[in-house]
């Protein structure tokens, strides 16, 4: 079954890693744009762990956070952004400038705003995007909110950025090359391959198209990399499944219950997502704009949502799609406490 695989190789059932960094490793990447939430995304899958733990990996710079693979956030394990970025800063550069047009952003004010930017990181080394735009600003460059998105992501295209350390609990941004030593390039070949191999250990059964919506690849480029590594790919109709896996009765997926944050790669990571979510109930799990909203996965389907706690408070409100289904209420409890425990909401 389709959802018995996903639950087993996106570790939502009988998971492998207490690491943070290993997880993101096997995940490839996990999408990332809402930052506190996306840090349960790495939480849920681990065998045990707490915020502090992952807070700890991104300190290191074991889990570096990024525009990778598409234009849009990712957590990516260290050692694989400068690959990845490899494949994919060429494509996110175009799709910036595109952005960035209604605006009229020249070549020259892209390089110069990389010169400025490399040049206060190397003096403050991590930097919030405020202060990065309050040194631009002083150099007589516009710095609104979508202006200033356009320079970051055009220097993270370019290796000149990412990540850096939390200030005040704030994300920053730091010199890429402080933060990951140089690495030899791979070959296009070989890089295609690691990445085709990352998401079909990581999100199989998945179809051609599910892979190339989450990699940003071309179709030509998507079917080359499935190639490559089709000696480890078993092949069910249109759906690949690596070979990690089998469709056998000994996976199940019964009385797994998890509070899954927005934007979670158990949906967002699929072109198709009818097999775990039915086509009627699709408005209340994402809007036509791509905002994903959390959800709660019920033996591998997705049944409803449920709300972060507000600030100071430990109340987790959930609702289901069917206001008749029949579910355990320990099963639900003891997700919300594995929420709140890993989350450092209760100690």
């Amino acid at each position: 079954m389709i959802t018995d695989i996903r639950l087993l190789s996106q570790q939502l059932v009988n998971p492998t890693y207490n690491s943070p960094a290993e997880l993101v490793k096997w995940m490839g990447a996990l999408q990332a744009q809402n930052y506190e939430m996306s840090k349960w995304a790495i939480g849920i899958r681990l065998k045990s762990c707490n915020l502090n733990s992952i807070d700890e990996a991104l300190l290191q710079g074991k889990i570096i956070r990024m525009h990778i693979m598409r234009p849009t956030w990712h957590f990516v394990a260290a050692e694989d952004v400068r690959w990845m970025l490899q494949l994919s800063s060429k494509r996110i550069r175009s799709a910036n400038e595109s952005f960035g047009k209604q605006w009229n952003i020249t070549e020259k004010t892209y390089s110069r705003c990389n010169r400025l930017i490399e040049k206060a990181l190397e003096e403050y080394q991590n930097m919030t995007k405020q202060e990065i735009g309050t040194v631009l600003k002083n150099y007589g460059i516009p710095t609104d909110i979508h202006l200033l998105s356009r320079y970051l992501t055009r220097a993270e295209t370019e290796g000149i950025i990412c990540s850096g350390i939390d200030k005040n609990g704030k994300p920053t941004y730091a010199l890429l090359n402080k933060r990951i030593p140089p690495t030899k390039a791979l070959h296009h070949d070989e890089a295609l391959s690691k990445l085709a191999t990352a998401y079909f250990r990581s999100h199989s059964p998945a179809s051609l198209q599910d892979f190339v919506w989450w990699s940003g690849l071309t179709v030509t480029e998507a079917r080359k990399a499935i190639s490559n590594i089709e000696h480890n790919l078993i092949q069910d109709k249109k759906l690949y499944i690596h070979n990690t896996y089998t469709i056998t009765p000994t996976i199940k997926s019964k009385n797994i219950l998890h509070l899954l944050p927005p934007f979670d790669e158990y949906l967002i990571s699929y072109k198709d997502r009818t097999s775990v979510i039915e086509t009627q109930h699709h408005s209340k799990a994402f809007n036509t704009f791509g905002t994903f909203y959390p959800v709660i996965l019920y033996n591998g389907k997705i049944i409803g949502n449920w709300n972060r706690p507000p600030k100071g408070k430990t109340t987790i409100e959930t609702s289901f799609f069917d206001p008749n289904i029949s579910i355990n209420r320990t099963l639900i409890e003891t997700a919300k406490k594995r929420y709140l425990t890993v989350m450092n909401f209760i100690r």
